[in-house]
């Protein structure tokens, strides 16, 4: 590509420039050239989906911080995914759900467990004690090392939180 053609299309210039560089950091991360490429095209996907694109001061730094981001999602599914499998296999054979409902539990849960990442770890803590475990709020309180009044609002922030996600 022409020096003019970089200038006219920019993020031609970065793709270029950094896939290759990009796609072999990812390689030693990831230990696996397929999931390397995946992600390395994912992190230039996230870059062109930008409103506005703006070609960053420093472009290696820009990129392995989105990819970075995009691992840390990828080893979330895996986790998971293999967390969902035992599930799975221990469960009796004759409640064994199709093939279409356990593709449908696993997206389900992998909203799930979206939603709930991008919640406070404490609020996201008082959540799950409260909706997983059953407990009071004042048992939450002493787990958790806050007020009872604390444990409300961070209720009402994950509630919130969940509804809004929901209606998204």
């Amino acid at each position: 590509m022409q020096t003019t053609e970089k200038q006219a299309f920019p993020f031609a210039g970065l793709y270029e420039a950094h896939h290759g560089w990009l796609r072999a950091w990812l390689r030693r991360k990831l230990g696996c050239a397929d999931k390397a490429a995946d992600l390395a095209h994912d992190t230039f996907v996230r870059v062109l989906a930008q409103s506005k694109y703006v070609p960053p001061n420093e472009p290696r730094a820009y990129l392995s911080t989105i990819a970075h981001g995009l691992m840390v999602d990828h080893w979330r599914r895996l986790d998971l995914e293999r967390a969902y499998q035992e599930v799975l296999a221990a469960a009796p054979l004759a409640t064994a759900a199709s093939p279409e409902t356990r593709a449908l539990t696993f997206e389900a849960l992998l909203a799930i467990d979206a939603m709930l990442a991008a919640l406070p770890e404490k609020a996201k803590r008082a959540f799950l004690l409260s909706q997983l475990d059953g407990l009071t709020y004042r048992e939450i309180a002493l787990q958790v090392g806050v007020s009872e009044r604390m444990v409300k609002k961070y209720m009402a922030s994950a509630m919130l939180h969940c509804l809004t996600a929901v209606d998204a």
